[in-house]
C-alpha cells in the first residue's frame, strides 16, 4: 500500500525525531507499506493509497494551519506517543470538529494502526449501474414513518423508485390461466398454493416488465382483492431470483434489504420486534416470509393476521447475526449484532420466529426507526456502518 507522508515539526525539537519516526513506520513498512515523505504539499495527494499528516512534536499546530488551505478533508492525522505529538493532533482535532469537518487522530500500537489504515484505504463502496425498484401500492396504512424522498434515495443509493399501481398485480394475476406448481405443493393445501404462487408468477411478470432489482407491495390489500398472501412469492424472490421482496410498502426496508442484497451479497429476512427484554438483551422477531435460503428447514402455514393463504414458518441454525435498518428521512441508521439463540413456533405470533441476543436493545426503544428490522446471517456491523456513514447516515 503507497502512503504519502506531510510532516509537520516545532522548530524547537530535534534530530531524535528520526528515530521516533523510524520506531513508527519501520514495523509498519514489514507489513507492506511504501512510505514516501512529501515536503510539497501540492502533491501530498498525489499516486496514494492513504495520504496521512505526521504530526512529529508539540508546537506544530500553527503549521498545519499554514497547509491546511491545500489540505482535504478527511483529514487523518499520525502521531508518535512522545514529544507532545498526540497533544498536538487533538488540538488540531478541536479546530476541525469546531468548523465541522472530518478528521481522525491515528494512535495506538502497530496491530492497530495497520488495521485502521487498511480501513481509511479502502475505497468507497459504488453501485457500478442504476438499480429499478418497483413501489407497489403505498406503504401500508400503519406504516405513519416509512415515506421517503425518492430523488434522496436515488441519489444516495443509485437506484429509482419506480411506482406500480397495485390494479397492475391484479390484472396480471387474473390474465393467469395455467401453470406448473412446483413439487412443493404436497406439502400444504393445494388450492391456497396454488393462489400463492400464482402471484408470485404475476410479480415476476411485472419485475420483468418494468426491469426491477427489488419491489415492496403493499400486500395486505391482496388478502381482500385476490384472497392470498404475497409470503410465499417474496421468499422465492429473496432467495432464488435476482430481485428483492419486501412487504407492505416499507420502502425504508427495502433499501436496507437492498444493500443486503446487493452490496454484502446476503440475502435477508423482514421482519417485527414482537418481545423486548431489556434485561438479558433479547428480542423475539417475527414474519410470515423469509428467504427459503436462509431456512435450515421451512413448512407452510396459513398467514397469522388472516389465517388464509400461504405463511412460512422457516427454522434458521443458531448463530451471528446483525440486525439493522434505515429511517424513513435516509439519515439515521440502526445497527448491532448479536446471537440468535433459538426458533419458536408459536400460535399468537407471525410464523416464522426467531430470538436473538444482542449487545444491546435500548435503542430499539428509546430511539425506534421503525416497525421492522433486517436481519442477516454474520456479523457484519463495520461493513454496514461504513456504507452508510459514507452517505452520511448517523448511527443512532
Amino acid at each position: 500500500m503507497k502512503v504519502n507522508i506531510y510532516p509537520i515539526v516545532s522548530s524547537l525539537h530535534n534530530q531524535r525525531l528520526i528515530e521516533e519516526t523510524s520506531k513508527l513506520l519501520e514495523p509498519l513498512s514489514k507489513k507492506g507499506y511504501s512510505f514516501t515523505f512529501i515536503s510539497d504539499v501540492n502533491k501530498f495527494y498525489e499516486d496514494a493509497d492513504l495520504s496521512l499528516v505526521l504530526v512529529q512534536s508539540g508546537g506544530s499546530e500553527n503549521l498545519f494551519l499554514q497547509a491546511f488551505g491545500k489540505l482535504k478533508e478527511p483529514y487523518y492525522l499520525l502521531t508518535y506517543g512522545t514529544n507532545n505529538s498526540l497533544a498536538a493532533s487533538l488540538e488540531i482535532m478541536a479546530f476541525l470538529k469546531r468548523h465541522h469537518l472530518k478528521g481522525e487522530v491515528l494512535h495506538g500500537d502497530i496491530s492497530y494502526l495497520d488495521r485502521r489504515m487498511k480501513d481509511l484505504a479502502k475505497k468507497p463502496i459504488e453501485i457500478e449501474t442504476t438499480y429499478r425498484l418497483g413501489v407497489i401500492g403505498h406503504p401500508s396504512d400503519w406504516l405513519i414513518s416509512s415515506d421517503v424522498d425518492y430523488d434522496k434515495a436515488s441519489k444516495l443509493f443509485s437506484i429509482k423508485l419506480v411506482d406500480i399501481d397495485i390494479k397492475e398485480v391484479e390484472e396480471e394475476y387474473n390474465s393467469i390461466k395455467e401453470f406448473i406448481l412446483p413439487s412443493f405443493a404436497s406439502s400444504f393445501d393445494t388450492d391456497e398454493l396454488s393462489k400463492a404462487y400464482r402471484l408470485y408468477l404475476a410479480l415476476k411478470n411485472i419485475k420483468d416488465k418494468h426491469q426491477l432489482a427489488g419491489l415492496t407491495i403493499r400486500c395486505f390489500d391482496l388478502l381482500s382483492s385476490l384472497k392470498t398472501t404475497a409470503c410465499l412469492a417474496l421468499a422465492i424472490f429473496n432467495s432464488q431470483e435476482d430481485c428483492l421482496g419486501t412487504c407492505e410498502g416499507d420502502i425504508p426496508s427495502m433499501l436496507s434489504m437492498f444493500v443486503s442484497k446487493y452490496i454484502l451479497k446476503l440475502p435477508s429476512f423482514q421482519c417485527n420486534p414482537s418481545r423486548i427484554d431489556v434485561d438479558h438483551n433479547l428480542i423475539t422477531l417475527a414474519h410470515c416470509t423469509l428467504p427459503l435460503s436462509m431456512c435450515s428447514s421451512y413448512t407452510f402455514d396459513t398467514h397469522f393476521e388472516s389465517g388464509i393463504g400461504v405463511g412460512i414458518h422457516g427454522e434458521i441454525k443458531e448463530g451471528d447475526v446483525t440486525l439493522f435498518r434505515i429511517n424513513a428521512d435516509l439519515n439515521e441508521l440502526f445497527v448491532e449484532e448479536g446471537y440468535l439463540e433459538k426458533d419458536l413456533y408459536e400460535k399468537h405470533l407471525c410464523r416464522t420466529q426467531v430470538v436473538l441476543k444482542l449487545h444491546s436493545l435500548d435503542k430499539l426503544l428509546k430511539e425506534s426507526l421503525g416497525n421492522h428490522e433486517i436481519m442477516i446471517i454474520g456479523h457484519h456491523k463495520e461493513e454496514i456502518v461504513k456504507y452508510f456513514t459514507e452517505r452520511g447516515f448517523k448511527v443512532i
